[in-house]
């Protein structure tokens, strides 16, 4: 079965996360895409953070509405920082018949040279690419070219610029502002009920 992966810290889940993913399978032809909330991410300080109980449960409930969709723990129930390489080792573990597809964006898949193992990152996944304004398909493919099947294991599709982020959708929530249709609306239930990133004072 072709899974799609979709990393990230979901803080909170949004509708760009899911269009990406939407663009995906209908275009890589994937049978269907797996949410995987990081505990930890390696490069950088996750700001104003429920906890990953709370990331996780949130693209539990996105999943909820959408059988394409299902959610990973290999990275949740891990401590430490979440590298892409150990990620899809332990996927290949937990189900060795799937073929993975690592879905990144065009400037992720442009760095990939500079990531833990990249080559064994190919090895182990697909590199899907949503392909956006800023970085060329032909510069990445020249970037990857270096690598050992650094070009036979990239795949690119399209992804219409959205131009919602996490941080976006923390900054409506302390200002008091809505965030209906920036996020699914099991999230921003949720994000009601828990009071989820109205703490005064936090960085968002």
């Amino acid at each position: 079965m072709r899974v799609g992966v979709l990393g990230g810290t979901f803080n909170p889940p949004h509708v760009a996360h899911l269009v990406c993913a939407q663009e995906a399978l209908v275009q890589l032809e994937l049978a269907r895409v797996l949410l995987v909330p990081v505990r930890e991410p390696p490069h950088k300080e996750l700001e104003n953070d429920p906890g990953v109980e709370h990331r996780v449960r949130m693209c539990e409930l996105v999943a909820e509405g959408d059988d394409r969709l299902a959610v990973s723990r290999v990275d949740a129930d891990r401590p430490g920082p979440s590298w892409t390489v150990d990620t899809l080792k332990r996927l290949h573990e937990d189900a060795p018949e799937d073929d993975l597809t690592f879905i990144v964006g065009g400037d992720m898949a442009y760095s990939l040279r500079s990531w833990r193992e990249p080559e064994a990152v190919l090895e182990l996944a697909e590199l899907g690419v949503a392909e956006r304004e800023g970085v060329r398909r032909e510069d990445i493919a020249e970037r990857l070219a270096p690598l050992r099947r650094g070009t036979e294991r990239v795949r690119f599709f399209d992804m219409p610029r959205i131009d919602v982020s996490s941080s976006l959708v923390r900054r409506h929530v302390a200002m008091g502002r809505p965030v209906r249709y920036l996020v699914p609306d099991a999230v921003a239930a949720y994000l009601g009920a828990h009071d989820l990133y109205r703490r005064a004072g936090a960085a968002v």
